[in-house]
């Protein structure tokens, strides 16, 4: 029976036939790899998704973490998956082998952690955040804090966590009022320390005893000579405050004063512990003071600039949890339109007549492959993103690294926030397959669309990113990210030109014609003058250029297939049908849309607060 967490078959088309991920192998960092140690990866992973982490899904969601005696209780089977995952090595298996990783590509890595993710997305979240946090470190600590912090996460005995927001700033992270002073005394190790007190809001995996112990990456505000933060995000600097302080062996010891001050309580990811955190209130005091001792990272006020290194992977791994839960939830669907009986084809009006399978009836077929079109576009927007990573890293010239840095700079804002939109439409249809029973917990398609809702807010809004998009990439550097994006596009549309299919180079015009008409709207946006107007709309530009984007990956993959069909003309009619919808359906869209953002219309920037 096929798997309902991921296609393998789709991965595999993903990434050799079309990312050609084995030619990675030739290059030094990867010359150990080759597709026999890249599927190995992704057998144990999809073994210890199926065997651990599916069969708790449903249960974690129905017992969601709570507080006795003072302590966040979880049921046992999330450690169990989360210790197996990691004594499988595949939490480091993108890093170094001196760290204990095994040195796969971000790509292979990403499509690993897809399995987990898909399988349960609440549990696999405290290894989402600790592998962020660790590679955060890595790029901005000290060679001692990676030896006392990092080794640990990379090991699966410590966890980690990202602490931003507040609750009264919200995303306004200038407004942050979390507050370290220097500390008179050093370390045990002769480091620096910092005193920290104010609250976090929102911290996923915040609190738990699923591991040794928790390391909390945290934003604070150091006091200028005048007693005073500096104002804005350039007084922001970046610590790390561990639950519990290391002894001198590097082992959890003396509890630091982090203290659990509420559990949020959310309709999806339940599994995962969300929390307010109070920093530095006296509950616990390390040495005898008042206030969590902390380790700055990196240079004093540059917390925001650090911690983005985290933010932007945590915006790629976020952009795969909202696609696996689209992903899975198609597969759920198509499951059930398979074997569920109901009804006639109208023209068949005997009900002596047995009844046909769901799937046979052309509405369901069509909301199965607007699933498809969503989903598994949405994996290679996703792998894509990646497989830029590997070539920023590891691309042996520095033009190819420059220019795989341009467009993930400028695709990240898409990667995270398209998945979160359409593949939450996708569960919304995978509900709709299902009729009056996917409402019901007896199904696992509500809880897929209830998980997949945080996605939209979680690591930015829609609207935020659409900020970043519109009011930052496409004119950063002169437009040279916006630039390349074209480029590539405008390879695309070369190549299909010259390919056999009808199909294909008709696809390539309208993606052509869809991507000039970005140019030109982006170009009279800015024109305006008045960057209210220009930013007004933001979130609409967003998903926009997003669709186009994603049409312009449908057509990738549609090249990727064999013109003939080769041995299983099943699997690449499918991909070429869905290339189609995109184009039939969706890329249309955005026709209107940019229509629309041409005009600069301010009928939302002109809405007054007395008006509603």
């Amino acid at each position: 029976m096929p798997s309902t967490i991921l296609s393998r078959r789709d991965l595999a088309f993903l990434l050799y036939e079309w990312l050609d991920v084995e030619r990675l192998a030739e290059r030094e960092r990867f010359a150990d790899h080759g597709r026999e140690t890249f599927d190995a990866a992704l057998d144990t992973a999809e073994r210890i998704a199926t065997d651990l982490f599916a069969p708790h899904n449903k249960k974690n969601d129905q017992n969601e973490p709570h507080v006795v005696d003072g302590k966040v209780a979880i049921i046992p089977e999330v450690k169990a998956a989360l210790d197996a995952w990691s004594e499988a090595g595949l939490l480091a298996a993108a890093q170094d082998y001196e760290l204990g990783g095994m040195q796969l590509p971000c790509v292979v890595e990403k499509a690993v952690s897809a399995y987990g993710m898909a399988a349960n997305v609440a549990t696999s979240a405290y290894l989402l955040l600790t592998l962020g946090n660790a590679n955060t470190l890595l790029k901005t600590a000290t060679p001692l804090q990676v030896e006392r912090f990092v080794r640990p996460m990379l090991a699966g005995d410590f966890f980690g966590t990202m602490c931003l927001s507040e609750p009264q700033a919200g995303s306004s992270l200038s407004d942050i009022t979390t507050r370290a002073e220097p500390d008179p005394q050093d370390g045990p190790d002769g480091e620096r320390q910092y005193r920290l007190r104010g609250n976090k809001m929102w911290i996923s995996g915040g609190e738990h005893e699923l591991a040794g112990n928790i390391v909390h990456l945290v934003l604070a505000k150091i006091p200028g000579p005048d007693g005073r933060p500096i104002p804005g995000v350039k007084g922001i600097s970046l610590f790390i405050v561990p639950k519990y302080l290391l002894d001198a062996d590097g082992k959890p010891g003396e509890r630091n004063d982090v203290v659990l001050a509420g559990l949020n309580h959310k309709m999806g990811n339940r599994g995962t512990t969300n929390c307010l955190l109070n920093f530095g209130e006296g509950q616990h005091r390390p040495g005898g003071r008042a206030g969590a001792i902390g380790y700055l990272v990196g240079q004093q006020h540059q917390g925001l600039a650090n911690m983005f290194h985290m933010m932007n992977e945590a915006r790629i791994g976020v952009g795969m949890g909202a696609t696996v839960l689209g992903v899975t939830g198609y597969l759920h669907a198509l499951d059930y339109a398979r074997t569920r009986l109901q009804g006639r084809h109208p023209a068949q009006k005997d009900p002596a007549q047995p009844q046909l399978p769901i799937i046979a009836h052309t509405d369901v077929r069509r909301m199965l492959l607007a699933q498809k079109a969503y989903a598994e576009g949405a994996l290679a927007l996703v792998l894509y993103s990646a497989r830029l990573v590997d070539e920023q890293r590891t691309a042996p010239d520095e033009a190819a690294r420059l220019k795989a840095d341009r467009l993930l700079d400028i695709l990240t804002p898409i990667t995270k926030s398209w998945p979160a939109q359409w593949c939450l439409e996708a569960n919304s249809l995978a509900i709709q397959v299902h009729g009056g029973y996917g409402y019901t917990r007896e199904y696992n398609v509500e809880q897929f669309y209830r998980d997949n809702r945080l996605n939209a807010i979680h690591e930015g809004t829609h609207g935020i990113h659409g900020l970043d998009l519109l009011g930052r990439k496409v004119s950063i550097q002169n437009g040279a990210l916006f630039a390349a994006l074209g480029e590539e596009i405008g390879a695309t549309v070369a190549r299909a030109r010259d390919v056999a299919s009808a199909d294909l180079r008709g696809h390539a015009a309208q993606l052509d014609a869809a991507w000039q008409r970005v140019v030109t709207v982006t170009q009279a946006m800015y024109g305006a003058g008045d960057m209210n107007r220009t930013l007004a709309n933001a979130s609409l530009y967003l998903e926009a250029v997003g669709h186009v984007v994603v049409a312009w990956l449908w057509l990738e993959q549609a090249l990727a297939c064999p013109p003939d069909g080769g041995s299983e003309p099943d699997f690449y009619r499918g991909k070429l049908q869905a290339c189609r919808y995109f184009y039939q359906w969706e890329l249309p869209k955005t026709g209107p849309q940019l229509d629309l953002l041409a005009q600069l219309d301010t009928t939302a920037l002109d809405m007054q607060d007395p008006w509603f």
